[in-house]
C-alpha cells in the first residue's frame, strides 16, 4: 500500500489557531493569521485539543492518494461519514491486466502459511481468469466483476478535515482494528505530522492519547508515539 498527501490547506496549524481567535476577537481572520506565531499556534491548539473546542480544527483540511488498498478496507472507509471520496471504477477500468492492472491484497496471516497462501493465490487467479473470461464472451465488465474478490486492489482520492481525521486516527489506530485499515490510518499519520505537526501532535488512540474507553481493550496499549507510528509485523 502506497499513501501520498497530494494536497493540503497551507500553514495548517496558523490557520486553525487564527479561526479559534477569531472567536474572542474584533480583528479580521486575515489579519489574526499574520500575527499568528508558532510558539502562539502551539498553545493554542493545545488548549483546544483539551478542552474539547474541536471546530476550528474543520478548516484545515487534507487530501490523499491511496494505491494498493484493497476492497475490504475501502467498504470501512465510506462509514466515516465527513469525507469526500472518488475511487477507481471496475466498471471502466479492466481487471487484471493491461494498463491499469490490479491484483489481490493478501493478509499477513496468509502470507506466513504457506499452503494457506498457495490456495489463496490458486483461487484468487481462478477468480481473474474467470472475470476475463465473462469478459472475453461479451459479458459487460459491470457484471464480469461480480466474479471478483473483496480482496482485490483499488485505488482512490480521500479528503478529510483535520477533526474528522482527529476521529479517524481515534479509531482506526487502535490495536482493535483491522490490520489493513490500521496500515492505511499509520502511513496518513505520518503524512499529516509532517504536514501539520501541532494539530497532530496527540493524535491517535485512547491509549496514546488518555485512558483506553475500549469495552474489549487489546490489553496491549502502544508505549507512545513512536511505538505507534512504527510499521507493524
Amino acid at each position: 500500500m502506497k499513501v501520498y498527501l497530494l494536497s493540503g490547506t497551507p500553514a495548517p496549524d496558523s490557520l486553525v489557531a487564527a479561526a479559534a481567535r477569531i472567536c474572542y476577537s474584533d480583528a479580521s481572520a486575515s489579519d489574526l493569521i499574520e500575527r499568528e506565531s508558532a510558539e502562539l499556534s502551539t498553545r493554542l491548539l493545545k488548549e483546544l485539543r483539551f478542552s474539547g473546542h474541536h471546530s476550528p480544527f474543520e478548516h484545515a483540511s487534507f487530501t490523499f492518494g491511496v494505491d494498493g488498498l484493497s476492497r475490504v478496507a475501502s467498504h470501512q472507509l465510506v462509514r466515516h461519514r465527513i469525507a469526500s471520496f472518488s475511487q477507481q471504477s471496475q466498471r471502466y477500468v479492466k481487471m487484471g491486466g493491461g494498463e491499469g492492472s490490479v491484483g489481490m491484497v493478501t493478509p499477513p496471516s496468509v502470507a506466513k502459511n504457506r499452503e494457506a497462501a498457495e490456495l489463496f493465490a490458486r483461487q484468487a487467479e481462478n477468480a481473474c481468469e474467470a472475470y476475463k473470461k465473462l469478459v472475453s464472451m461479451g459479458i459487460p465488465a459491470e457484471d464480469a466483476r461480480f466474479i471478483l474478490p473483496h480482496g482485490w486492489e483499488t485505488r482512490l482520492v480521500m479528503t478529510m478535515n483535520a477533526r474528522e481525521l482527529h476521529h479517524f486516527f481515534n479509531l482506526r489506530l487502535c490495536r482493535r482494528a483491522q490490520w489493513e485499515i490500521r496500515e492505511l490510518a499509520r502511513l496518513m499519520l505520518i503524512e499529516c505530522r509532517n504536514a501539520a505537526p501541532v494539530i497532530f501532535e496527540a493524535a491517535g488512540p485512547f491509549c496514546v492519547t488518555g485512558e483506553c474507553r475500549e469495552s474489549l481493550s487489546c490489553g496491549k496499549p502502544y508505549g507512545g508515539m513512536e511505538d505507534l507510528l512504527a510499521k507493524q509485523e
